[in-house]
């Protein structure tokens, strides 16, 4: 650096390409990861649009199921599910690796921290399924 304090980009190091994180299935799998957060937000804004037009009138929530059929909106959905999934999942496996879990002094080992989530996920997933189906018959 000057001592003007004036700045150049060459000073920083050699110039990083655009298309760097194809470069490694790791730096791929980052990306992935970092994108599916506009999936999930994309849910978030689905789900609540749902809310409001059930909330609203009997014809809102019709018009909103017609909406939801339409081809773009089933394939966004689509691939969404998909990256919420990849989501989850990644979550999951950064997980025993984000939180140390002790039992007195010994450490939990990292499969039973992995296999308690997914075994939390699997209940709340029966649960709610089990909800549903419920509330369909009834």
């Amino acid at each position: 650096m000057s001592l003007t304090g004036e700045y150049h980009h060459r000073w920083l190091g050699r110039p990083v390409s655009t298309y760097w994180w194809l470069e490694k299935p790791s730096y791929l799998a980052f990306i992935l990861r970092e994108s599916s957060c506009m999936f999930v937000a994309w849910f978030v804004a689905y789900l609540l649009l749902l809310i409001r037009s059930v909330l609203s009138s009997e014809e809102s929530y019709q018009q909103f199921l017609v909406w939801s059929a339409t081809p773009a909106v089933v394939l966004v959905n689509a691939v969404t599910f998909a990256f919420m999934l990849y989501h989850a999942i990644t979550f999951f496996d950064a997980a025993p690796r984000a939180m140390v879990v002790r039992i007195g002094r010994k450490r939990v080992p990292a499969r039973l921290v992995l296999a308690g989530h997914y075994a939390a996920w699997l209940a709340v997933s029966l649960l709610v399924g089990w909800l549903l189906m419920r509330r369909s018959q009834g």
